[in-house]
């Protein structure tokens, strides 16, 4: 028993040896390799990278959300500054058509004074809007005298864009055309597409192209030349019943006008040309340069600056900011950009001046003296060019519209007054046949009832009109 309990001693006594320290090393370090203590990670990458993620998908979304209304015509007013949209609230639309197969489109116009004076019709140039005269009709309207100002297609309130369904052959990206095929596929069905395979061997993209481009809806800026700004002056002044009328014409509404006034000469009682010239004072060529137009066009101090050095140096920052939103709102660059392309660069000023019918209606040069020396030699040139012609100066710039207005009110109210009243002609339409024929049933039924002494034959004289409930006989 006793080498037994010896024995377990020595196993004891083996196992409460204390290890050295070199195996209690290489223990510990096996200990160390098997159960490693967790590493504190540095947050500041993520955070860096999940900042830097987010603000620049906020700045995508926020780009997007910027370029979809921009053309949405009710965020666009709603952006407007009070002036702008005061003056809106204060004109009226008129639907006009530009050409003969396109649909119809909006003209915006602003009046002051009475309808039942002189009419004064003021036509702009390209670039600038009804806006810009604003404070010249109200002078007018003040006079005595019933001042228009129009805003062209294209510019101010006026549509700038119409909507064309077939994009033609206009080249699309591989996204698009993918998204193309892949609504005909859903349009017509997986069947369809497998059906035109089977004859063809091949897949209809030609086909799905031609159709899905003559469903395509895109937008067109509106192009106005000539022979389009005599269509809409012709509509305006025959809607509103303005003819005769003095017709105003400033910086490059003379080329664009210029048509209609040779077509329409007995509707215009006096002609004034307001530094009138065919290319406008605005370097509008200059708005379709990449890259240059958007630094003028989106910020104020560079599209300020452009109009201080070409147009006008009295305008104030207001005035300046209310002309680039017009300008640059539903696509209004592109529409001043297409027109300026279709002007006649090489229109006569004499010849027009001296041809058949212009010659014989009164007319007024008012031209700048506060000018460059090459515009006031430009405005000797016009006043020798139409002899006939009174010649003034005023004390603004090329655009003195908003810093003159009074002055030039004075002028025009004054040349008007010098003239003979106009006499207004008025035409009757003609009664639908229609309605002629249920006037003369009314009339017969009249006189056949008058015989017999009935007195109620006239009721059906108003509903002919549809004013009336039913028609007694």
């Amino acid at each position: 028993m006793a080498i037994i309990t010896e024995e377990e001693e020595e196993e004891d006594t083996k196992t409460l040896i204390p290890p050295k320290d070199s195996d209690f090393s290489k223990s510990e370090s096996t200990v160390k390799k098997k159960n490693p203590k967790p590493q504190s990670q540095n947050p500041f990458p993520f955070w860096f990278y999940f900042t830097l993620i987010f603000s620049l998908a906020t700045i995508i979304f926020t780009s997007l959300s910027l370029f979809s209304s921009h053309n949405d015509p009710r965020s666009w007013f709603l952006s407007l500054p009070p002036a702008l949209r005061q003056h809106y609230s204060d004109g009226r639309t008129i639907k006009v058509q530009v050409n003969p197969d396109e649909s119809p489109i909006e003209v915006f116009v602003s009046e002051s004074g009475s309808v039942h004076t002189e009419n004064v019709v003021i036509v702009h140039g390209l670039g600038l809007s009804s806006f810009a005269f604003k404070e010249v009709i109200q002078s007018l309207g003040s006079k005595g005298v019933h001042g228009v100002a129009v805003d062209l297609p294209g510019n101010g309130f006026s549509d700038k864009s119409m909507v064309v369904i077939g994009g033609g052959d206009r080249e699309i990206g591989f996204v698009a055309r993918v998204k193309e095929v892949y609504g005909l596929i859903q349009e017509k069905g997986v069947f369809w597409a497998f059906d035109q395979m089977v004859e063809t061997g091949d897949l209809p993209y030609e086909e799905i192209i031609k159709l899905q481009n003559s469903k395509r809806r895109s937008l067109k800026a509106i192009e106005l030349g000539s022979e389009e700004t005599a269509r809409v002056l012709g509509q305006v002044i025959d809607t509103l019943g303005l003819a005769p009328m003095h017709l105003v014409l400033h910086d490059s509404a003379l080329g664009l006008a210029s048509n209609w006034v040779s077509e329409n000469y007995q509707s215009v009682r006096s002609l004034t040309l307001i530094d009138s010239s065919i290319s406008p004072a605005l370097p509008l060529w200059i708005l379709n340069v990449p890259g240059v137009r958007e630094v003028l066009l989106g910020f104020s101090f560079g599209f300020q600056k452009l109009v201080s050095f070409r147009c006008s140096k009295e305008m104030t920052l207001s005035q300046v900011e209310a002309h680039r939103i017009l300008l640059k709102g539903r696509n209004g660059r592109e529409a001043v950009v297409a027109s300026l392309k279709k002007l006649n660069h090489s229109f006569d000023i004499g010849q027009w001046g001296n041809s058949d019918g212009i010659s014989g209606i009164p007319m007024q040069v008012i031209w700048s003296r506060e000018g460059s020396k090459e515009w006031s030699e430009e405005g000797q040139c016009v006043a020798k060019s139409l002899p006939k012609a009174k010649f003034f100066t005023h004390s603004g710039s090329r655009w003195p519209q908003e810093s003159k207005s009074v002055e030039l009110a004075d002028y025009i109210s004054e040349f008007v007054s010098q003239l003979p009243r106009s006499t207004r002609r008025v035409t009757e339409e003609p009664i639908p046949e229609k309605v002629q024929k249920l006037l003369e049933e009314a009339k017969a039924g009249g006189d056949h009832d008058h015989h017999h002494g009935h007195g109620h034959a006239h009721a059906g004289y108003t509903d002919a009109y549809g004013l009336g409930e039913e028609m007694t006989t």
